[in-house]
């Protein structure tokens, strides 16, 4: 069923991860377009500050904001059934908030591992689940999951966070076709960025049987190949959600990396290694 485009002015859409990178981008080019706004971060002053700055470039926006720790399931649901209950008007939710743990699975807890994939995972699982009968009322949505470069290929040192990707892929594949399939007016986009300029390795956690030099190296090593601006990524985001787009992906090196591991699955890592090593040793 091709789907006509989104109507996004008038409507309201729903972003996690609004209090900086992505999500922050996300929330202001929704505003510029029409959208009013339900933000959704762990970061009550960066949440603030993003409203307070969308309140004053796009004055006419309704902003509303809902501090919460998504890996805390009883807040995290408590504030899903506010939003579910306050904003009736829902047409899009952006499920793009997201954690990183640094380490193999040896070296990984059994809690770090949980703590990821509740937010990388679970979480938009239960906010799609509380939301899409509300899109599916209003007689339009887009639920916009974001995965990753590597919910496409899974290195090591990733376990949990590919775990956690690859998963929100299938999930959001499969949602995809089940509407699909009984022609219902909500569709899913899945976005695979590659390197954005955030401040996700910055912010992730380390697993404690990492050494700490070996921790050092891997993080300025992945902190170097975080070069597309977030603000541009945001935009193929949201051009992405308003034309229905299955999935979109984000820089060359996504794009890249897609190809070689459907071209070449039993040996893409051997050939992703190699490069990775070549930065490491520059760093």
């Amino acid at each position: 069923m091709k789907r006509p485009g989104l109507l996004v002015s008038g409507g309201t859409a729903v972003v996690t991860g609004a209090a900086g990178g992505m999500g922050e981008h996300i929330a202001k080019g929704l505003a510029r377009r029409g959208a009013d706004l339900v933000l959704l971060d762990v970061a009550a002053a960066g949440l603030e500050r993003v409203a307070t700055e969308i309140s004053r470039a796009t004055p006419g926006a309704q902003v509303a904001t809902y501090v919460a720790d998504l890996s805390d399931r009883v807040a995290a649901d408590e504030a899903f059934a506010r939003i579910r209950d306050g904003h009736p008007g829902v047409t899009m939710l952006f499920n793009n908030a997201g954690v990183a743990v640094g380490g193999r699975f040896t070296q990984v807890t059994a809690e770090d591992f949980d703590w990821l994939l509740e937010i990388n995972l679970l979480a938009p699982i239960r906010f799609t689940r509380a939301l899409l009968p509300l899109m599916l009322e209003n007689g339009q949505g887009q639920v916009v999951n974001t995965s990753s470069l590597f919910g496409l290929v899974g290195p090591p040192g990733q376990s949990a966070y590919s775990t956690s990707k690859f998963g929100l892929r299938g999930f959001s594949e499969s949602l995809r076709s089940e509407l699909e399939a009984e022609q219902l007016p909500v569709g899913v986009t899945v976005v695979h960025p590659g390197g954005i300029r955030t401040n996700i390795a910055a912010h992730a956690r380390v697993a404690a049987g990492v050494d700490a030099t070996e921790a050092e190296r891997n993080r300025a090593a992945f902190d170097t190949m975080l070069v597309f601006p977030a603000d541009r990524a945001a935009e193929e985001i949201i051009e992405a959600a308003l034309a229905r787009k299955p999935r979109v992906l984000i820089g060359r090196d996504a794009k890249a990396l897609d190809l070689l591991a459907r071209v070449t699955p039993s040996r893409y890592w051997s050939l992703m290694g190699r490069a990775m090593d070549l930065v490491a040793r520059r760093t």
